[in-house]
């Protein structure tokens, strides 16, 4: 039998979901507390591969198992069980050919930053002090919606099949007079990609680059042409649809 577990967790302390050979993880922590309580060898396989520092409001995960399970009761033990940056909303059978991963249509990801200096945001939000044109980051952004190949945006020699993705929504959301979050919503995503992304629409916030140079980059296909890979413990996984 096939189980989906939805999950949210705090990446600062993890090199990221996938398991590492000299780092610990979410995937480790999460299957080390299922081989435990359900006494076996328990393999999970996760919608994504969020990278170091990286957070997720949402991350599903499938195992499978051979007895019907109490998703509720198991929800409740993992919990307890679980270190206090990671919690499990639920545990719920699924149809066999569901896949944590294959099976999602679209993920969605928040990327926070302020301009202002304050102790409460700096472990989830990137401070910057630059002015930025906001407006003009917005038209970029939706300049993404009409790409499918974001090769520029992929981590060098990353061992990827395709750099295609189909991004659907891209934009800019102001939450204060001083804090900003980037939503970009796409079928799948590159490594290191909204981090590339959002490094390069700062770029054109900055007056760096304007909308025809962004469009270059994009249609470039050449990492060495976008900007920086911003900071990866502003990042969220908001969620994922199946």
């Amino acid at each position: 039998m096939r189980y989906f577990i939805t999950l949210s967790y705090d990446g600062t302390r993890f090199h990221g979901w996938q398991i590492q050979p000299n780092g610990i993880s979410v995937q480790e922590e999460l299957q080390r507390a299922l081989s435990l309580l359900l006494r076996g060898d328990i393999q999970v396989t996760g919608a994504g591969r969020t990278d170091t520092g990286v957070h997720a409001r949402m991350m599903v995960a499938h195992f499978d198992v051979d007895e019907p399970l109490d998703g509720q009761q198991l929800s409740y033990k993992l919990n307890k069980l679980l270190p206090q940056d990671i919690a499990v909303q639920r545990v719920e059978p699924v149809a066999d050919d569901m896949h944590a991963r294959f099976s999602a249509i679209a993920r969605t990801y928040y990327y926070y930053i302020h301009t202002v200096k304050c102790p409460f945001l700096r472990h989830y939000s990137c401070e910057l002090h630059y002015p930025l044109d906001f407006a003009l980051m917005n038209e970029a952004a939706s300049i993404l919606t009409t790409y499918e190949d974001f090769g520029a945006f992929c981590k060098s020699h990353a061992d990827v099949k395709t750099t295609l993705c189909h991004v659907t929504r891209a934009q800019w959301v102001q939450l204060s007079d001083s804090e900003w979050r980037f939503e970009i919503t796409a079928n799948r995503f590159l490594r290191n990609m909204v981090r590339a992304v959002v490094g390069t629409l700062i770029d054109v916030g900055r007056h760096r680059l304007t909308l025809e140079d962004f469009r270059r980059v994009v249609e470039g296909r050449q990492r060495t042409q976008a900007g920086e890979s911003m900071p990866g413990h502003a990042l969220f996984l908001q969620s994922i649809a199946y």
